[in-house]
């Protein structure tokens, strides 16, 4: 009884750590405080998991009946994204046909589930290439989990999540997408209607709200490999390898576009890599977490922004390019310094490699980065660990993932 009584006591002195109030008069120092406390709690766990201290896939991947327990990756979600549920209690639908028809969708192909109105789990019979005709508009809650055959959204439009709700996209691989448009497009079983020309995003969010996109492959296409715009947020981008592009990631729609000022998106655990120009992400108006990612090239810059978004920068592996012109991680867009030297943009914990530098600006801890603080950040040094998984996994039934 004594024993009880003293962890109960033990509890309550702790408890207030873990309170937040409106009276607080500076939320960050809290935040550290949590994460503190979580890093200490995980490294003291650590034997339970797969040992990876990638909090996202330990959730799952260590369960060789991963395929039996699909729904189960909804849980494992983290950062401003991590409500989103997609499917979760939905039915199981497969995809069994490869074939497109954008105003009149075929039962068996993938834009079939996509549009439905109840929740599904869309997953895939065998190894396939999916060419669209035309930009597959998702229904809100829907997860696509391509875990256990290697899916290619390729060729043509692909993804495009606007004014939905509650969206897991996994697994997938991404490439090579193309412009669409100028042409009808059924977004749910009730209607369809006229589209004009898309921007050929690998994944556009559009207005969209907890949305989670976690170990796809992306690359190469016409625009932005994943851009949200237009009041979207609550978004977690995790796990994806992405390569060969230009334009990377677009968060935030124009300058003059103040609702964004709401977007809270997590960029974690991706690898950024051969091929990568610029925006990994480009940010306007909101709240960007990028946390314990691997940068590994980059030509122009890594990390940039306008409209004075706010950037909590942790744990993330920075290596620079060889070109002495392009070692800096950041780049403050559309803005003289006395503007940009206002942002709050932070670097805390990050590693800069072959000269890379962090421009830092705004306030060195202020209660904006407590709005951009999403997850607790790992130590630099497990970077290698923690990304070493991402992109599309090769996950085989029966076997751990």
């Amino acid at each position: 009884m004594g024993m009880t009584l003293s962890f109960l006591l033990f509890l309550t002195l702790l408890s207030p750590i873990f309170t937040f109030s409106s009276h607080v008069s500076d939320p960050e120092v809290i935040v550290q405080e949590v994460n503190q406390k979580i890093n200490a709690s995980r490294r003291n766990l650590g034997y339970l998991s797969c040992g990876t201290g990638n909090p996202i896939d330990d959730c799952w991947r260590c369960d060789p009946n991963w395929e039996k327990n699909r729904q189960r990756l909804a849980d494992c979600a983290i950062g401003f994204g991590k409500q989103a549920i997609g499917g979760k209690d939905g039915k199981i639908y497969i995809v069994t046909d490869t074939s497109d028809d954008p105003v009149n969708p075929k039962p068996g192909t993938l834009r079939y589930g996509a549009i439905q109105d109840e929740p599904l789990w869309i997953i895939f019979s065998r190894d396939m290439v999916i060419k669209l005709k035309e930009e597959l508009m998702l229904n809100s809650f829907k997860t696509i989990d391509g875990r256990g055959a290697s899916v290619h959204i390729a060729g043509g439009p692909c993804i495009t999540i606007q004014y939905v709700t509650n969206i897991i996209i996994h697994g997938l691989n991404i490439h090579d997408c193309k412009q669409g448009g100028n042409a009808y497009v059924r977004d749910s079983p009730q209607h369809y209607g006229w589209r004009t020309l898309s921007d050929g995003d690998g994944v556009s969010i559009f207005g969209g709200s907890h949305v989670w996109v976690d170990h796809c492959s992306l690359s190469n296409c016409r625009d932005g490999l994943i851009d949200a715009i237009r009041g979207s947020t609550a978004i977690t981008i995790s796990n994806n390898y992405m390569t060969h592009h230009n334009k990377v990631m677009l968060l935030g729609h124009s300058d003059t576009f103040t609702r964004d000022k709401n977007m809270q998106v997590t960029i974690a655990f991706n690898h950024f890599g051969e091929g990568l120009v610029q925006r990994m992400p480009r940010c306007r108006h909101g709240y960007f977490h990028v946390v314990n990612n691997d940068y590994t090239h980059w030509e122009m810059y890594a990390i940039g922004g306008s409209a004075s978004p706010t950037i909590n920068s942790q744990g993330n592996r920075f290596l620079a390019p060889n070109d002495v012109f392009n070692k800096e991680v950041t780049k403050h867009e559309d803005a003289a310094e006395s503007e940009w030297k206002n942002w709050n943009w932070r670097s805390e914990g990050d590693l800069m490699l072959n000269g890379a530098f962090f421009t830092r600006s705004g306030a060195g801890a202020s209660s904006s980065y407590a709005k951009a603080s999403s997850l607790s950040a790992r130590p630099f040094t497990l970077v290698n660990s923690i990304t070493m998984n991402a992109g599309a996994l090769g996950c085989k039934k029966g076997k751990k993932c």
